[in-house]
């Protein structure tokens, strides 16, 4: 609760930051008709009445995350036109800054939009000695249904990912949202059972998945989310592991969020290895991407992981790796003799754009090598 104080004390000081440097940037506008005082003054209220409209249509983090994209590109601006100044001697009009600022950062939010909200195709290629037939997977997470679909949404993505005939599908958590409405919940589990795979469906529970708020808010539990995913043909996998077949071992780990917020406890690593067939080829889902040199020391062959949504804002995305939070935030990685493929996600927790990654599912083809070369 301490990290969740301090991020949200920085998010309220960047805001504020953002919002006055924005008044001082668009005053230039309300200087010819008042005084230096007044004009700021209305420059500081057509700043914050646009900002109280868009988080009150799309959430404060969302008006804020637009409101530091203005204050930025106005920086930008503003230093691109001291430099024309200093270097051609010619000083381009002052509203140009705010101008230019505005069309810059609508554009670039406009372009996070829509790469958060329409989703990508992303593939990786394995090779490995441990098996003979070529299998292919299909692998998503964070889906957080009802933020950028419903229900309807996600059966159109199930039906886009089916057409991909994977022999398996994984699913590495935050499936729902704390704000993910009953209804929406049983549908999109409803579409799940739409996937023909020879293989099967499995789930890993993420953090949103248990919900932060109790049934009441969202109107239905952990349990009864559990129970309408076995009713559609998925297995859920609590630090369990299943025999697929193919000389292929899926386990699937209780989310860190149970040892880091809920002070209980799951399998460790080599724990769980120990009772895999060294001959197999192990698949790990584990929701947030951590542990990584516990798993890879172990022995795990891949591990799918999400919970990062690819780092979701420009020049932010690294944040999470740099604080320690989570040992990758996006794509394939490679660790002694583990692959580890981090998803950025179907959609996201609460914000509206993209700006340094976009949304996706996954696809792995897998195929044997007696080299044993990746």
């Amino acid at each position: 609760m301490t990290m969740w104080f301090i991020i949200l004390l920085v998010i309220i000081a960047l805001t504020m930051l953002a919002l006055f440097y924005a008044a001082y940037g668009v005053r230039c506008f309300f200087r010819p008709h008042f005084s230096e005082k007044t004009a700021f003054a209305a420059s500081l209220l057509s700043v914050f009445m646009p900002f109280v409209i868009f988080g009150l249509c799309l959430r404060f983090i969302n008006a804020a995350i637009i409101l530091w994209h203005f204050a930025v590109f106005l920086l930008v601006c503003s230093l691109f036109r001291s430099a024309v100044s200093a270097l051609f001697g010619k000083k381009l009009p002052e509203k140009t800054v705010p101008v230019l600022g505005f069309i810059l950062s609508f554009a670039v939010l406009c372009g996070g939009w829509y790469a958060d909200h329409h989703v990508w195709r992303t593939e990786y290629n394995i090779v490995t000695s441990k098996i003979v037939k070529p299998v292919k997977f299909v692998m998503f997470a964070d889906s957080h249904i009802g933020t950028t679909f419903d229900a309807d949404g996600f059966a159109g993505l199930v039906k886009e990912m089916n057409a991909e005939r994977p022999d398996a599908v994984f699913i590495a958590g935050d499936f729902v949202d704390d704000d993910t409405s009953r209804e929406d919940m049983i549908a999109s589990c409803r579409a799940l059972a739409e996937f023909k795979t020879s293989m099967g469906v499995y789930f890993v529970a993420g953090n949103h998945d248990k919900g932060y708020y109790g049934a009441a808010r969202r109107g239905f539990s952990m349990s009864e989310l559990t129970e309408e995913l076995k009713k559609n043909g998925v297995t859920v996998l609590s630090d369990e592991s299943v025999d697929l077949g193919e000389r292929l071992t899926v386990f699937g780990r209780k989310d860190l969020s149970v040892v880091r917020e809920r002070h209980a406890s799951r399998k460790a690593p080599s724990e769980f290895m120990a009772s895999v067939a060294p001959e197999n080829y192990t698949i790990v889902l584990d929701h947030q991407p951590a542990e990584y040199d516990l798993l890879a020391g172990a022995g795990s062959d891949l591990v799918l992981s999400g919970h990062t949504h690819g780092g979701q804002l420009f020049p932010f995305n690294q944040v999470g790796k740099i604080i320690g939070a989570v040992d990758a935030v996006s794509g394939r990685e490679h660790r002694m003799a583990s692959d580890f493929i981090v998803t950025s996600g179907l959609s996201d927790w609460a914000i509206k754009f993209k700006t340094g990654t976009r949304s996706e599912y996954v696809v792995i083809s897998l195929r044997g090598s007696d080299s044993g070369d990746r």
